[in-house]
């Protein structure tokens, strides 16, 4: 057998606008590459500036920052061949690029073809599409590259074949989100069958506001085989060899549930927004409700409890179970933790409005200000310390406006908003069976949720079943589908208008609210752009 070539898929967390750091990154990637024997790297796209780098690309000096850059990385590279994603300006045009960098120089470059428009992409607003391929020989193998959506349909990879490639290595940026990866494997293997040759796959990880890359890049045999699968939701350097036209090495993954994805994906989106941005730490309000318990786990998973502090804020109305349930998770979880009754507030807050709302029964609003009064505490609290807030609503909240403005969405980070409430409970359930034991008491699982907001209130009250909610809000938010499409389902007519009805009537309370990490194809975000204002009705 030939000596084999050996491949480094070096599938890094890189940080958006830090040039300089990044480039230290691959470089040690590189390095630690070479020692190992590696005769190539593949790093992930863009690495060099990050992704999405979004308007930031639009300035030139970002420009000249990421070539200057890359040349005085290209210059370290000795006695390797490194691929370096960035983004590359001729004639005053933009490309997203890849740089094949060889012995202190860049000795060829590709350009993507295919620029995605679509979900959270909008590369057609930076890029033009290269038409040209990209291949060059190592230890007698002609290697060809692609840039991620260029293998997600034909053509590019097709180029890299005519002209002669025998391998296809593809830096990705390729964001996560539930069953993702079944996806990717699906799509690499109708190019393998297109063209028949094998892929490495290399993907990037790490938090970016509300995107979070998990990783798992990959390999495929030549008739399709998955041969390697990497690490997910972490960084990792990995030896492939490659010899007579295949994959030397064999490692697959372990059967995850989607549950164990999508809460490590919620624990590398907060650890990443807080790290990258320089937050000290976070804060919670505490309600002793599902969804509050369990931004506190993802918290403290992500941070350490040191650096997480919880806030219990009792009105009138919060039962002595809440209290009891939340003081229980914090004994098991071991943050700091406060209590700061609002009943004088309330009581400040009503004599100040009483000769303004006489006359007037109460409703909404006063129990809108108990949810007001305790934002405006969180955000004193994160003012004065620097830590920031955590809010704590969910999907489905989000859809329906069942949420206050200026109240439980003030915030920072809104860690489960692309969480439905269905789901929150799974994502509980999956966190107390890891182990160490249950963080999040039962009680507080079994409980019909509830705002407490006035006496004996449920979300019942206001809202369809949960399980009927999210499967509405998730037939027309991700499928597209139309309220009479939803109602030939099953679901109850009155159900449906309702639903769709609040979620278009909500529209400006989502623009306001914090950004947050996105787990489903869909979420209230980059991929979801509505007007706040249109008279436009379907339901």
């Amino acid at each position: 057998m030939k000596t084999p070539l050996t491949v480094a898929v070096a599938q890094l967390n890189c940080v958006v606008g830090d040039i300089s750091g990044n480039a230290r990154r691959i470089l040690d990637a590189v390095t630690r590459a070479k020692a190992a024997g590696a005769d190539v790297v593949l790093t992930p796209e863009l690495a060099l500036c990050g992704y999405p780098a979004e308007d930031l690309l639009l300035r030139p000096a970002f420009i000249e920052a990421c070539a200057t850059e890359l040349a005085a990385l290209a210059v370290e590279v000795q006695g390797i061949t490194a691929l370096v994603g960035y983004p590359a300006e001729v004639e005053g045009v933009r490309y997203n690029a890849a740089a094949v960098i060889r012995d202190g120089r860049v000795v060829d470059t590709y350009f993507k073809h295919r620029l995605p428009n679509y979900e959270v992409f909008d590369e057609e607003r930076y890029f033009e599409a290269g038409t040209g391929a990209c291949v060059f020989e190592l230890k007698g193998v002609r290697v060809g590259v692609n840039i991620c959506a260029d293998v997600w349909e034909s053509g590019a990879a097709e180029v890299a074949r005519e002209a002669g490639a025998e391998l296809l290595l593809v830096l990705n940026a390729s964001p996560f989100h539930m069953n993702k990866q079944q996806r990717r494997y699906e799509v690499l293997r109708e190019r393998v069958a297109d063209t028949g040759l094998p892929v490495a796959y290399c993907n990037l990880v790490g938090g970016q506001d509300e995107l979070v890359f998990d990783g798992g890049s990959f390999a495929l045999d030549p008739d399709g085989g998955l041969a390697w699968q990497g690490s997910v939701f972490a960084e990792e350097l990995a030896m492939l060899r490659f010899a007579e036209g295949a994959w030397q090495d064999r490692q697959l993954p372990e059967s995850r549930p989607v549950e164990a994805d999508v809460y490590e994906a919620l624990v590398l989106g907060v650890r990443d927004y807080l790290g990258k941005n320089g937050f000290p730490g976070a804060l919670i309000g505490l309600s002793g409700g599902v969804d509050s318990a369990l931004t506190l786990a993802i918290a403290v998973d992500a941070l350490g409890a040191e650096r997480v502090r919880a806030v219990m804020m009792p009105s009138p109305y919060t039962a002595q179970m809440s209290l009891d349930d939340s003081r229980e998770m914090i004994r098991r979880i071991g943050v700091r933790y406060d209590e700061i009754a609002i009943e004088p507030a309330m009581r400040t807050f009503a004599e100040l409005l009483a000769p303004h709302f006489a006359g007037l029964p109460e409703d909404a609003t006063e129990e809108n200000l108990q949810s007001r009064i305790r934002g405006m505490l969180l955000m004193a609290l994160s003012n004065k310390t620097g830590a920031i807030v955590l809010t704590t609503g969910n999907k489905s909240e989000m859809a329906t406006g069942y949420a206050t403005l200026y109240g439980d969405m003030a915030g920072g980070f809104a860690v489960i908003k692309d969480i439905y409430k269905t789901f929150v409970y799974r994502l509980c359930a999956w966190r107390n069976a890891q182990p160490g034991g249950p963080v999040i008491p039962d009680n507080i699982l079994t409980r019909p949720p509830s705002a407490e907001l006035k006496p004996d209130q449920c979300d019942q009250d206001s809202l369809p079943p949960y399980e009927v909610l999210d499967a509405i809000i998730a037939a027309y938010m991700e499928e597209d589908l139309s309220p009479d499409e939803i109602i030939a389902r099953g679901y109850p007519e009155a159900d449906v208008k309702r639903t769709v009805g609040m979620l278009r009537r909500n529209e400006y309370k989502r623009r306001q609210a914090p950004p947050g990490v996105r787990v489903t194809q869909r979420g209230f975000g980059k991929d979801w752009r509505y007007p706040i204002t249109s008279r436009y009705r379907d339901a």
